[in-house]
């Protein structure tokens, strides 16, 4: 038997509202999300060519969040050097400077190929720029070694910023939060694609009642701006806090009860 895949609608838009308004209510998402929100570890905003923000999201994966540290070290040598210089070292000076995230022959194939595809755009007049997010990520994922859809969203939203209206979604999205929206994905690659298209038109939908919650909060979020970044750190942290390990507190009904954690359900 066919489970149909879950397609945008407003059932799947109040889903989602629904969720981020509790996930928003609780002390421990929220003090995550501030102190991400601005800064964050994972993406710094003081990176400002956007070919080593599209590599920063390349060699963000498979990095645990106990090794963070790690990966914002390696990325502030990279990002010394600069990235025409980064692709000129010798393969050893490079390993030498990958080595500590793990994975280093992937991490170099990605930047290699990263600045192959790069060059190859620039010579032929394209700018990635001008897509949208769909054309964005497909293209991006086809065309540098390395790069599947989760890696080209990262590379879509840190190449053009925080509050471009993007919302990437690793496995853990995948695997643990859409199944507590209630969403069914299509299998593979494609379902991080698939998940961004349900968030985002969630967003879209509720813009204004996103944008009030994330108002109470201490984050900044440009005027005219949907908040997908912090609709994006919302959901990551409720995932990475409730849907990981999930504790005792949390509803094993969801999503049919909006409720979510501490309910009757919880006490049965």
């Amino acid at each position: 038997m066919t489970t149909a895949t879950t397609t945008p609608g407003r059932r799947t838009d109040d889903r989602v509202l629904a969720l981020v308004t509790r996930a928003a209510a609780l002390a421990d998402v929220r003090a995550e999300v501030e102190a991400n929100h601005d800064h964050n570890r994972w993406w710094p905003p003081t990176i400002t060519d956007p070919r080593m923000r599209m590599l920063a999201a390349g060699w963000s994966t498979r990095i645990s969040y106990r090794m963070v540290d790690t990966y914002a070290a390696v990325l502030a040598k990279a990002e010394a050097i600069g990235f025409d210089a980064l692709i000129d070292l010798d393969d050893a000076q490079l390993r030498d400077l990958v080595t500590p995230l793990g994975l280093t022959e992937a991490r170099l194939a990605y930047l290699y190929s990263l600045a192959d595809t790069l060059a190859r755009w620039d010579k032929d007049g394209t700018d990635p720029a001008a897509w949208d997010a769909k054309t964005f990520t497909a293209t991006f994922a086809r065309e540098v070694r390395g790069a599947s859809y989760k890696v080209a969203q990262c590379a879509a939203l840190y190449a053009r910023g925080y509050h471009c209206g993007i919302i990437p979604v690793d496995s853990g999205m995948v695997t643990k939060l859409a199944p507590a929206l209630g969403f069914t994905l299509p299998t593979g690659p494609a379902a991080h694609e698939h998940l961004r298209q349900l968030l985002e038109h969630a967003v879209t939908r509720h813009t204004e009642v996103l944008r009030t919650l994330a108002d109470a909060q201490n984050v900044t979020i440009p005027a005219g701006s949907a908040p997908t970044w912090w609709t994006h750190l919302t959901l990551i942290y409720f995932k990475r806090l409730y849907l990981n390990r999930p504790p005792a507190h949390l509803c094993p009904r969801r999503p049919t009860c909006s409720v979510l954690t501490d309910c009757a359900h919880t006490r049965t």
